[in-house]
């Protein structure tokens, strides 16, 4: 991806988005970046750190749990998350501070807040200093994308020990990709990443994730879907049924109610009580995945690790 050379914009007068106010703003392309000093890079959310140079994500997944967050910035969770992103300038220099300081040997998980290999990573080429920092550090970490970008760093992220990739490869139907991934590459690329990046020495498992209730979740389609991601030669599946929080929630609902009216109700049902999934749904898909995963030999395990992960909700993580 190439980018022309960005335009700086002035502060906003009083009128504009409250993180403009103490952002630097300028414009790379179709995006529009707030670059800003973070007051801390590593958050504690109660299942171990996370670190994220990025907040918002032109990957555009209509379903992304992290959208919330925008409206807290004066931004909205829609069309704003997908073209209007936090760039976090100072996160390696934080992230050193921060590991030396308030560190206490947990894993971590870097790009919760939005994909750290999308095409911006391009022009702010954080993810080197991110890396080198954990690995310096001697930090157990896992990289969270669905960019191809990160091949970038493949070996820098091989002589890292303790650090593993997971990409997140939920269905192989493309008609739906084009509806609800837009912005990021197909699966195809995607599963072809982590077959290169495990071929380059950088363990790397699959997080199916997010099923989609009454569009990809059948037999047929979970077992496709396992068995590309298999034959990739993934590490490790993880499968996570969508979860609509607040933000995600309205931005998915109206694809739904233009694409797939029929299925609005039904949705309704499943997500009654909140952002998760009707407990009996979501035990009965992930079972099936997990079912057809075994005969492959995949497990829902971190890439490095050896030992199975628990399948917990994300939790809140702070805003810069």
């Amino acid at each position: 991806m190439r980018w022309e050379a960005p335009a700086l914009l002035p502060e906003p007068a009083g009128g504009g988005p409250r993180i403009a106010r103490s952002a630097v703003t300028r414009v790379h392309g179709d995006l529009t970046c707030y670059e800003v000093q973070a007051r801390t890079a590593l958050e504690h959310t109660g299942q171990g750190w996370t670190v994220s140079p990025y907040r918002g994500c032109a990957g555009g997944c209509r379903y992304c749990s992290a959208r919330h967050g925008h409206r807290r910035l004066g931004l909205d969770s829609g069309d704003d998350f997908d073209s209007r992103i936090v760039v976090r300038t100072n996160v390696v220099r934080r992230l050193r501070a921060d590991l030396a300081s308030r560190w206490d040997g947990e894993h971590v998980t870097v790009g919760e807040a939005g994909d750290c290999y999308q095409g911006v990573e391009e022009v702010y080429r954080l993810m080197p200093g991110v890396v080198a920092a954990l690995r310096e550090a001697g930090a157990p970490f896992t990289v969270h994308t669905k960019g191809t970008l990160i091949l970038r760093d493949a070996d820098l992220l091989a002589g890292a020990p303790g650090a593993g990739v997971v990409v997140s490869i939920a269905f192989v139907d493309d008609r739906v990709r084009r509806g609800v991934e837009p912005g990021v590459p197909d699966a195809q690329k995607r599963l072809e990443l982590v077959e290169e990046l495990n071929g380059r020495g950088v363990a790397t498992g699959v997080e199916m994730a997010p099923i989609l209730p009454l569009l990809t979740d059948s037999p047929d389609q979970i077992a496709a879907t396992v068995r590309r991601v298999a034959a990739a030669g993934a590490v490790s599946l993880t499968p996570r049924v969508l979860r609509l929080p607040p933000g995600a929630r309205e931005w998915y609902m109206a694809w739904v109610r233009e694409h797939h009216p029929a299925l609005e109700a039904r949705y309704g049902e499943l997500y009654a009580e909140g952002a998760e999934a009707d407990p009996a749904y979501a035990r009965g898909v992930v079972g099936q995945v997990l079912q057809v995963a075994a005969r492959y030999g995949l497990s829902p395990t971190r890439p490095e690790q050896p030992l199975p992960l628990a399948l917990p909700a994300p939790a809140q993580i702070s805003l810069l």
